[in-house]
């Protein structure tokens, strides 16, 4: 594939990775709503664009690097907008999804070293969005999802799908497509729930 093409890849899947967790900040800045916002996600987020950091420096994948360390920070900012909304009753959830999932590439990494820990964590973001799949699908009540973060999200992931397969980097594969299946179920829960009206206001956002 062309080298071009494929350095032009990483720089939009930089991008949308860097800023997928923004529009859902602003969100719940907007209106104090954590309804259908997972915490076990948030801290599910924090840790794995931590192995990311770790999986780019180890590597030299240093395109996947910016987008790591933004997600690190941006879902940072997440967690203390919903333990300032929610308070502790979100502490347990955002600990549980950090250190449970978390957890699992440190055996790899231990056993096999970063490349090992590397496909550890692209299946851990293959079920990343595991908890806010599962709480969009339980939830009645979607209005504290941004429709802007789950539609880069699902542009994100399938660009380092693709990426993936064109690097055949095997983390990534598994890694973007889950993270592609996952963001896709999100999209289409919450145009069925809320049937958004889009509407250009800087950020892609539905109004209801």
């Amino acid at each position: 594939m062309n080298q071009l093409f494929l350095s032009s890849l990483v720089v939009v899947a930089t991008m949308l990775g860097a800023g997928m967790v923004l529009p859902q900040i602003l969100r719940l800045h907007r209106t104090a709503s954590t309804n259908g916002v997972s915490a076990a996600w948030i801290g599910v987020g924090i840790a794995m664009n931590a192995w990311w950091t770790a999986y780019a420096v180890g590597t030299g994948l240093w395109g996947l690097l910016p987008v790591a360390l933004g997600g690190v920070l941006l879902y940072g900012v997440l967690a203390a907008q919903v333990l300032g909304i929610n308070g502790g009753s979100a502490l347990r959830q955002l600990l549980m999804g950090a250190v449970v999932l978390g957890a699992i590439p440190l055996p790899a990494l231990i056993l096999g070293g970063i490349e090992a820990a590397g496909i550890a964590v692209g299946l851990c973001y293959a079920v990343q969005f595991t908890p806010a799949v599962i709480e969009s699908l339980r939830a009645s009540d979607l209005r504290g999802l941004s429709f802007s973060t789950w539609i880069m999200a699902l542009g994100e992931a399938a660009i380092w799908a693709v990426y993936g397969l064109a690097i055949a980097d095997v983390a990534l594969i598994i890694g973007g497509a889950g993270g592609t299946f996952a963001s896709a179920i999100i999209v289409v829960q919450i145009v069925r729930v809320l049937r958004p009206r889009i509407v250009y206001t800087g950020l892609i956002e539905y109004t209801k």
